[in-house]
């Protein structure tokens, strides 16, 4: 309050004191006067008087009203009271500006920004503005996942209403992004994990392969440099340490006067390397344990409670740990050790040796009891657990002494998701091993084929039918078709056979099918198709999507009879996937985008686990003898790869958790492009009937069985056929003067093939046009050779295919 209110405060209380006192006068003579008895007036006076001290005793027990404003709030209170090493936290206003952010929001999103303006993805965003509304209107809400723009972090975040008239909303985001587990781990030894270990006599620090501290606990930090603020990192782990005669462990600043420590060593390779270093390149958990802090006791054998402390301890570390007694005798794991190896829910067996394999038992064993009995010393060995035996695993044990029954630690790494991916990645490189050599095979084959089918066209030209040899040539020409659509399905799987890749919709694929699965699945197996609406467009070829269709369905029903049952159910699917899903999904095999998904599903009983990684491969299959070539599903793995898709096969499991049927699952890309104008129609060419103006043909082809059957059928159809058998001769032969109108000529040759020379041909003859036979896929091939005027024609070919290609190509040249 300013002085001058305060004056004009205290004058208008005079006046009013004035005024009353002259009332009371008046009342009193008034009283006077009236009765004219001087005694009623002066008890009159004597009762006013004391009525009027006493409001004056009231007035002045009654505390002033406060009439100063208060004081702006204090907002480094605030800051001090939201700093959290694990959240960050921010305060503002109904504006949405920062009034208050703690250290590590400001270090993790700036100050520029407030929530929910934060720097996220579009989803996130919304999602944040939409948490913002409810917050304010709700008193508090949460969004369980925020995404960073880069999609790098991932945040929990919640919002509560707060202050006097609920004026601010408080942020909290809490970290959901996966870190370096060793760095985690030292975070929780330098806070609330370390303080703990440190009051059950455990005293922790993580040292990298330097011997360098990386954190310490406070109690080791108290012990080795008398602060528990201290955080140590930087200094040498051994420099705080002493040891006797007696390879008894001390602090080095409290000398034999403190108390002896064991030393347990926990290699954390497998968290901070993994790629799968070895302990001494990797970080380690270093434990000194003080027996007497620890069990209550003094003595080695006195422990009687050293293992129940010790397993409450143990099981709140997220690293797999389990002890055993001298004999070697397992007396506890924790959870994280039983995930490890596969026996969550099932409990321990009585000795490790009994987890590893039969050819592993007899070192494992040999291990525990040496680390039991032997000085206090540390190390690892590879073993293959039971539960996985093609995946050996690397087991940490440590010798510690002075805990009771408690002689051996052990301690294992979860590395299921890791050993998943390495699966992953071996069964995608042996693909792609396993395509390359079905690839190389069928265009070698392709080779024999073209030529025994060539040679078959031209006999049958000089027999008729009712020749004693016509019948024997058909079935020769029938059976080398039946292989030729065997290489087809080779190339398909190793995603080198010739594509008509059109702009199409899913459904309509599935619907021209439909008729005819009805009849392939029967009439004992329901059969039922859904779709999505608002499916992008794909792009693949159609013919070959109603493949995939038909040897799914088809798979799908030789499994349900084969169940036993007879009766199934057999469904497809269309549905829309967003590249939002794709990121829910996490995935690390599909990359985010849009996609059009079919699912194929069966109640066949499923794929066994042991079959269910080879079911892609070529000429694998579970089918009796002669009902099956393999191919079928190799054949739909190569082509919606081929497509740009990806394909994945599981069990869908019952109320028992046993497999009941398999599900096939589709994504091909959506098409975003424009679908230009006639795309991927026939060019209209002119029929080879109607060019007979013959012509001068270069045939280069290395194959001598391909070469003749084709000159032959050239020749045949009226063409002046020149041959070589390699890239250089057809090469020689232009520069040399010859005058050619087409060259026809494979593409792989030793030496120079085909590709480049048609380069050195075009230098020669820049308008020379080509056509190029292979077994490989014509999408691919032009790919590869990036010239006009470039024809394809895939092997093999029948006699009457060659001429008629021929013969298209020199129309559409003239």
């Amino acid at each position: 309050m300013t002085p001058a209110g305060a004056e004009e405060q205290g004058g208008g209380v005079s006046i009013f004191w004035a005024g009353l006192g002259l009332a009371l006068v008046a009342s009193i003579v008034a009283v006077w006067l009236v009765s004219d008895l001087p005694l009623l007036a002066l008890a009159y006076a004597g009762g006013l008087a004391t009525l009027l001290a006493l409001a004056v005793a009231l007035s002045k027990a009654r505390p002033a009203a406060r009439t100063d404003t208060l004081a702006p709030p204090d907002w480094s209170v605030t800051v001090s009271a939201i700093e959290r090493p694990d959240m960050a936290v921010a305060i503002t206003d109904r504006a949405n500006r920062l009034v208050c952010a703690s250290a590590l929001f400001a270090d993790q999103f700036g100050v520029a920004k407030a929530p929910p303006n934060l720097q996220v993805d579009g989803p996130s965003l919304e999602a944040l503005t939409r948490l913002a509304r409810e917050a304010w209107r709700d008193g508090s809400a949460t969004v369980e996942r925020v995404q960073s723009g880069d999609g790098a972090r991932c945040w929990r975040v919640q919002a509560e209403r707060a202050g006097r008239g609920d004026d601010y909303l408080v942020w909290r985001l809490r970290s959901l992004a996966i870190e370096d587990a060793a760095d985690s781990y030292a975070a929780q030894i330098a806070g609330d994990l370390g303080a703990m270990l440190s009051r059950a006599g455990i005293e922790a620090a993580i040292v990298g392969p330097d011997g360098i501290i990386r954190a310490a606990g406070p109690g080791f930090a108290e012990r080795a440099a008398g602060d528990r603020k201290a955080t140590l990192a930087g200094q040498e782990f051994v420099n705080h340490l002493r040891s006797d005669d007696q390879d008894r462990i001390y602090f080095a600043r409290e000398g034999k006067r403190g108390t002896p420590h064991a030393l347990i060593h926990v290699p954390l390779n497998d968290l901070s390397d993994p790629k799968g270093a070895g302990a001494d390149e990797a970080l380690s958990l270093m434990l000194l344990l003080e027996p007497g802090a620890a069990i209550g006791g003094g003595d080695e054998a006195g422990g009687a409670n050293a293992t129940p402390q010790l397993e409450a301890l143990i099981g709140a570390l997220p690293l797999g740990l389990a002890m055993t007694d001298r004999d070697g005798r397992f007396l506890f794991a924790n959870g994280a050790f039983l995930r490890a190896i596969d026996r969550e829910g099932q409990g321990l067996p009585q000795y490790p040796s009994d987890l590893a394999v039969k050819e592993d038992k007899g070192a494992l064993a040999d291990a525990v009891r040496r680390y039991a009995k032997g000085p206090v010393m540390s190390g690892d060995m590879a073993v293959r657990l039971r539960a996985n035996p093609e995946e050996p695993v690397l087991l940490g044990l440590a010798g510690v002494r002075g805990l009771g029954d408690a002689a051996v630690l052990l301690s294992l790494a979860d590395s299921s998701e890791e050993t998943k991916l390495k699966r992953q990645v071996a069964q995608a490189t042996k693909m792609q091993a396993v395509g390359q050599l079905a690839g190389g095979v069928a265009h070698d084959f392709n080779n024999v084929l073209t030529a025994i089918i060539g040679y078959c066209d031209l006999m049958l030209l000089r027999h008729t039918p009712g020749d004693s040899d016509y019948d024997d040539i058909q079935q020769i020409l029938a059976n080398s078709n039946r292989a030729a659509s065997l290489t087809r399905q080779l190339l398909a799987f190793s995603r080198q056979q010739t594509l008509r890749p059109e702009v199409l919709q899913l459904p309509d694929v599935v619907s021209e099918v439909n008729q005819l699965l009805k009849r392939l699945v029967g009439e004992k197996i329901e059969f039922t198709v859904r779709h999505d609406r608002d499916l992008g467009p794909v792009r693949a070829d159609p013919r070959q999507l109603e493949q995939v269709i038909i040897n799914l369905a088809v798979n799908a029903r030789d499994a349900i009879q084969s169940s036993g049952k007879g009766k199934g159910k057999l469904s497809m699917a269309t549905r829309r996937v967003t590249a939002r899903d794709v990121r829910s999904m996490g995935s690390e095999i599909l990359p985010a985008g849009d996609y059009t998904a079919l699912i194929v599903q069966d109640t066949g009983g499923g794929i066994p686990d042991d079959v269910l990684p080879k079911i892609f491969e070529p000429f694998f299959t579970t089918k009796e003898l002669g009902k099956g070539t393999g191919l079928g599903l190799s054949t739909v793995y190569g082509i919606v790869k081929q497509s740009g898709g990806f394909i994945f096969a599981d069990n869908i499991t019952g109320m028992d958790g046993r497999p009941t049927g398999a599900r096939f699952t589709i994504y091909l890309p959506v098409h975003h492009g424009e679908v230009q104008a006639g795309e991927h129609k026939d060019k209209a060419v002119a029929p080879s009937s109607s060019w007979s103006g013959g012509g001068r043909v270069l045939l280069v082809e290395d194959e001598d069985m391909v070469r003749a059957v084709a000159e032959r059928a050239l020749v045949r159809a009226g063409y002046a056929v020149t041959t070589c058998a390699d890239g250089e001769e057809g090469l020689a032969a232009i520069a040399n003067g010859g005058d050619f109108d087409l060259v026809v000529s494979d593409v792989v040759m030793p030496g120079m093939d085909g590709p480049a020379m048609a380069r050195a041909i075009r230098n020669v003859a820049p308008k020379m046009p080509f056509l190029f036979m292979s077994g490989y896929a014509e999408e691919q091939l032009r790919k590869d050779i990036d010239i006009d005027n470039m024809h394809f024609i895939a092997k093999p070919f029948s006699v009457q295919q060659i001429s008629q290609k021929v013969g298209e190509v020199m129309a559409t040249a003239k």
